[in-house]
């Protein structure tokens, strides 16, 4: 039994009638109750509808949808068959032009009244297909003691595992084939030992990357191998930490391109990459027409990763550094710049510590990009702004914390915001991607 918070009432048993104005940030609709605002998943702006509340608080609660008794016109049968279960996505009963626009918003909302800034321009949202977009994902692993096997994400509410036999947000070559995995999986002797498995998809091939506490048998291994012969996938084992990932096979390493630019980039299965190829090069191409380098740039790249941004900037500058804190990222970025015929300067940093002595920051930079995680990068402004460079191109995961950095670039160091957009690289979650570009005023 979950235990009641302080401040909590019990739920009444009876379900309540709610008309919903409104959609959080995180994609539940909002209601009021007696005066309070009551957050309901599956509910969408302008319906009404019937809500079981699962949680009462002094200053909120929180509903799931039991019926609509009034559908909103942007209101569409959600794909899959673990939708509201799953805790993958939230939004698949949101039409994708209507989840396009509201990522807008809360873009919006979030440079407005965090970051007190507005852009000279808004751009228009960049979106793709809202369909097997996704070519990473990581599946979570049980074997039961009746003798079934769980595998799929956990569910939306606690920590147990929702069994997916489907899933149409993921790669085709890897959709439909999660109960052939399990299958494969619980036929192990080491079936109790394997928490989770990844999937990576590049251009030509999938990688399974199987993470296991215990040393598999010979048999065990034999039977992954057979399987992914089967599939036509590559086997990769992790017995310990990310680090120890290796394929069983002697093989070069995989790639995904950039055809647009000439580009092909090898990866290990665990790398960061991201996860929607077709909004990727969407976005790398958008990032090169805002930021628009040419031979008399001299830009540098933070939080570099593979070179996603890097390289193709190289195509274009005078002269590109890279920076990125993960040692194994930034000796497979510079095979990669080799690969490619490309010269840039890649260093490893951590970007959270002060860097203003180290060599390549204190060079002169016309153009900064930068793409930091969820966090943001408000332990590197102060850097960038230390170099003053002409443009500053920001891609961000996060909202908020974008909010929170360009408030930082245009009050404390005299940076203009010139346009800003979102990108909507996952479709049907609330994930909000977005792009920025300052000016020095």
């Amino acid at each position: 039994m979950a235990r009641k918070r302080r401040g909590e009432t019990p739920p009444p048993q009876a379900p309540v009638v709610l008309e919903i104005t409104d959609l959080t940030h995180d994609g539940r609709g909002v209601g009021r109750r007696e005066g309070k605002a009551v957050f309901v998943f599956g509910a969408l702006p302008g319906e009404r509808v019937e809500a079981r509340l699962t949680r009462c608080t002094r200053h909120f609660d929180e509903a799931q949808v039991e019926r609509v008794l009034q559908a909103a016109e942007t209101r569409v049968e959600p794909d899959c068959a673990h939708f509201g279960a799953c805790g993958g996505c939230v939004l698949q009963h949101l039409a994708p032009q209507a989840q396009i626009a509201f990522k807008h918003r809360i873009l919006q909302e979030n440079l407005r009244r965090l970051g007190k800034v507005e852009p000279d321009h808004w751009a228009e949202p960049l979106h793709g297909d809202a369909w097997h977009y996704r070519r990473r994902t990581r599946l979570s692993a049980r074997a039961l003691k009746d003798g079934g096997f769980l595998l799929g994400f956990r569910q939306r509410q606690g920590k147990q595992i929702e069994p997916v036999t489907r899933c149409p947000v993921l790669d085709e070559r890897v959709s439909e084939r999660l109960p052939a995995l399990a299958d494969c999986l619980n036929s192990l002797a080491a079936r109790r030992e394997i928490p989770q498995v990844e999937l990576s998809c590049a251009d030509e091939e999938v990688m399974l990357v199987v993470r296991h506490m215990q040393p598999l048998s010979a048999e065990d291994q034999a039977a992954l191998r057979a399987f992914c012969q089967q599939e036509g996938w590559s086997l990769w084992l992790q017995p310990e930490g990310p680090d120890s990932a290796h394929s069983v096979e002697e093989r070069p390493l995989p790639a995904f391109s950039l055809p647009e630019e000439s580009l092909r980039y090898a990866f290990a299965p665990l790398d960061f990459i991201q996860v929607n190829a077709a909004m990727n090069r969407r976005m790398v191409a958008q990032a090169m027409d805002w930021l628009a380098p040419g031979p008399e740039d001299r830009v540098l790249d933070l939080f570099c990763g593979l070179g996603n941004f890097t390289l193709p900037l190289a195509r274009r500058a005078g002269a590109v550094t890279g920076v990125e804190g993960e040692a194994g990222l930034v000796a497979r970025a510079r095979d990669n710049a080799e690969r490619n015929g490309l010269r840039v300067d890649f260093n490893v940093a951590d970007l959270r510590k002060d860097h203003r002595a180290a060599p390549w920051a204190r060079a002169d930079y016309s153009q900064v990009l930068i793409d930091p995680p969820r966090t943001g990068a408000a332990e590197v402004i102060p850097l960038i702004a230390h170099l003053a460079p002409r443009r500053i191109l920001y891609v961000s995961c996060h909202p908020g914390s974008l909010a929170r950095d360009a408030g930082m670039l245009v009050q404390d160091h005299g940076y203009r915001l010139l346009k800003a957009g979102a990108m909507d690289m996952f479709p049907h979650t609330a994930h909000v991607e977005s792009m920025a570009l300052f000016e020095r005023a």
